[in-house]
């Protein structure tokens, strides 16, 4: 199959999929591949989950694409779901279609409050990543990212994570109106952040009148084995977007915010956010993980898949093990985490890279104890190739 007129905005590797069922997908060679991608983490309940499939058939039999200046059932019941099970105080919650138009509508939010309260700096951190878009772009600490598209916003400025000390140095001029982050940067290597640290910035966010603006696209709805990955440091955010898992496969993004906080009419919009099927794919997203007990699965299978690399793996290929829950990250020596993704393809394996040293693997929350050991044996093999 040609793919001759995409955009080379990817770099792709040498296969076509065609069809998927739980963690297994396959090529249009009917050749298998254990599926550690996940769409990127996005793909909570693996490939062809009934429940989900049912769902997204019900919805699309039902109700097509209406438009927000009208409220449809499944998006209203989804906002009451994510704000009763969101740690945000008083939330409200605006609907988009990716991570990236979440982290959009989070700057915007917090740049309104900014400028409200003569704080206009959003502090963030080095080796972060929100997004593609402009200002996500602007707030993204990879220099080597931002580079060909500055100039940029000029509102944002940058600390180094995990550093109290830099941190107070970052709020010291009393002009940060928000301070956003991830709890485990996750394009930035799968470097999470300690417990002691998340809730140092709250009580700094605290005494300075700043948010706490969290970025947990990649962390939130199960992934970590909790609904946000905060929860394990017990910090309560003003303001956390969420993509990726909830929509299960589908596109949606979401911005819980203080009702405080919260856009006004006509301060921001989305066309296709919150649209019935998306909303009611969430839907059952949310109800998957709860019924088939997902979140205590995604911790096991997440510490069984690291506990196995680390027994299994060469001391010489594996410099480092990273992530909570099901946000697996394997440094390795070099810069050849693009080799090990290759040596994991030839073996029937599909994983990603997060930066040039670390190997990532987001599999469905669904996985289960028999594909972890096929994965761990992979993996050590494939770390054993590209040493």
């Amino acid at each position: 199959m040609t793919r001759d007129a995409l955009m080379p905005a990817y770099a792709r590797l040498p296969v076509t999929l065609v069809r998927g069922e739980g963690c297994r997908v396959w090529a249009d060679d009917d050749t298998p591949y254990l599926d550690l991608l996940g769409g990127l983490g996005a793909l909570s309940l693996g490939h062809a989950h009934p429940r989900w499939v049912r769902a997204v058939c019900d919805a699309a039999a039902t109700l097509g694409l209406t438009t927000n200046l009208v409220t449809t059932a499944p998006q209203a019941a989804l906002a009451a779901r994510l704000a009763a099970i969101t740690p945000v105080d008083d939330a409200t919650v605006f609907f988009c279609n990716s991570g990236a138009e979440a982290n959009e509508a989070l700057l915007k939010l917090v740049r309104k409050h900014g400028l409200a309260t003569g704080r206009p700096v959003v502090l963030a951190l080095e080796g972060s990543f929100h997004g593609r878009t402009i200002a996500a772009l602007a707030a993204t600490g990879q220099p080597q990212k931002r580079a060909p598209f500055e100039p940029l916003v000029d509102w944002i400025r940058f600390v180094p994570p995990g550093d109290a000390a830099a941190l107070d140095e970052g709020l010291a001029p009393g002009d940060v109106g928000a301070v956003l982050l991830e709890p485990i940067l996750g394009e930035g290597g799968i470097v999470a952040l300690s417990p002691e640290y998340l809730r140092a910035v709250r009580d700094r966010c605290d005494a300075s009148g700043a948010l706490f603006a969290a970025d947990e696209v990649q962390t939130g709805s199960g992934r970590t084995g909790r609904w946000l990955a905060l929860e394990a440091a017990g910090v309560r955010p003003d303001v956390v977007t969420l993509a990726k898992a909830l929509g299960g496969g589908l596109p949606i993004g979401a911005v819980l915010a203080r009702a405080d906080l919260a856009f006004g009419p006509g301060e921001h919009g989305s066309t296709f956010g919150g649209g019935p099927i998306p909303c009611a794919a969430a839907l059952a997203v949310l109800d998957t993980i709860e019924a088939e007990g997902l979140l205590a699965n995604t911790s096991a299978m997440g510490a069984l898949l690291r506990d196995e690399v680390a027994r299994l793996a060469p001391s010489s290929a594996l410099t480092d093990i990273r992530g909570d829950g099901l946000l697996c990250g394997f440094r390795v020596p070099g810069e050849n985490a693009t080799d090990v993704v290759e040596a994991l393809l030839a073996r029937g394996v599909l994983a990603s890279t997060a930066g040039p040293d670390v190997v990532r693997c987001t599999p469905p929350l669904v996985i289960g104890p028999a594909e972890i050991d096929e994965a761990a044996k992979a993996l050590a093999a494939a770390l054993q190739d590209a040493a």
